[in-house]
């Protein structure tokens, strides 16, 4: 009978500026690895990364190696050294699922897709991200709700904008597209300032000009 060939894991450490050494954490994976018979393909850590930057030059190395084929699994020493989020911690996940790649964690036991137990409780953590998902969209929803139904504006600033030199420009003739190109705003958005100030429509019979081209009255000479 042939023998079993060890899997190859790829370890991965963080430590931020001013947190505990990486390298406690490479010595403590390199003994669990030991321990479960693994064969340590490649170390991957990054130094004084912040962990809420999503691209990490280890991080990224370990991913492409991982996509290549070059791994069997990602052994990481806390489930936060890996993934800045919830969100971003499931996506790796899945990835390296869709590469075919298993992970573990030192110090989540618990979390091991190499194991059957650990698969499920994967699965758990990304209904609970889905639930919170959802929950943050439907408060969001709600307080937006509250807030048009209170009068308050809501989405992008309001852009404030001196209709003096509009008025001057309409006055002399100018077109809507030109008065607004001058201005550097948009078409519609002068419009529905002229026509909140009650300055739009001009008058009847007064049509929008083509840029640098006087407006065209109803009336004839």
């Amino acid at each position: 009978m042939g023998t079993t060939k060890p899997k190859r894991v790829g370890i991965y450490a963080r430590a931020s500026t001013g947190d505990q050494d990486a390298q406690l954490q490479v010595e403590e994976l390199r003994r669990l690895a030991v321990q479960r018979d693994w064969k340590i393909t490649a170390e991957y850590v990054d130094e004084g990364v912040s962990g809420t930057k999503t691209s990490r030059p280890e991080l990224d190395r370990l991913l492409a190696d991982a996509q290549a084929g070059r791994l069997d699994v990602v052994l990481v020493w806390k489930l936060d050294r890996l993934g800045r989020s919830l969100q971003h911690l499931l996506s790796v996940l899945d990835d390296l699922q869709s590469w075919g790649v298993g992970f573990a964690s030192a110090r989540a036991p618990g979390i091991d897709t190499t194991a059957v137990s650990g698969r499920l409780l994967l699965q758990l953590l990304g209904a609970f991200a889905e639930f919170e998902r959802e929950m943050i969209v439907e408060r969001v929803t709600a307080g937006v709700r509250r807030a048009q139904a209170s009068g308050k504006h809501c989405g992008r600033p309001k852009v404030e904008i001196d209709l003096r030199p509009a008025l001057a420009m309409l006055r002399e003739g100018n077109g809507l597209k030109a008065t607004a190109g001058a201005m550097g705003v948009g078409i519609s958005t002068l419009r529905r300032r002229l026509r909140e100030a009650g300055e739009w429509p001009r008058r009847e019979g007064v049509q929008e000009a083509p840029a640098g081209r006087a407006a065209i009255t109803g009336s004839t000479t």
